[in-house]
């Protein structure tokens, strides 16, 4: 599976039991990402994602365990450590700014399993420069 992680400069995911953003042109590029696969998600996520018609959005509380090879995660509130051995990719959204956090993404992608594939920038709706960093499994 692919995962999907928004993150802030300190791999901080989530404040108090909440996002820390929810920037409405990094779904889009999100979905532009998926193409026509499938993207899981929990119920907390999809909330987000309720317009989306050219991908099909999977909601469910299992969503890491019912993802297929290929197919995309979005993990917002998740530790994956569990599902390491699934991962084939990251997506990682970086917020390029420093938030509250309690909530990190616990992955090294700096270790010799990973490999960063791509880097891209684009402005959101909400943060003046996002960055997307994609990295392979070795």
């Amino acid at each position: 599976m692919i995962v999907a992680v928004c993150v802030d400069e300190k791999n901080g995911m989530m404040f108090h039991c909440r996002r820390q953003s929810q920037d409405r042109l990094l779904r889009e590029n999100m979905l532009l990402e998926c193409g026509k696969r499938r993207l899981y998600m929990n119920e907390y996520s999809g909330r987000l994602f309720k317009d989306a018609v050219e991908t099909e959005i999977v909601v469910s509380e299992d969503f890491l365990r019912d993802a297929k090879d290929g197919e995309f995660c979005f993990v917002e509130d998740r530790d994956i450590g569990e599902f390491l051995q699934k991962v084939e990719a990251v997506i990682l959204y970086k917020w390029n700014r420093c938030y509250p956090a309690d909530f990190y993404f616990s992955i090294n992608l700096s270790d010799e399993n990973w490999v960063l594939e791509r880097t891209e920038e684009f402005k959101g709706s909400s943060h003046e420069r996002i960055t997307k960093e994609v990295y392979k499994k070795l």
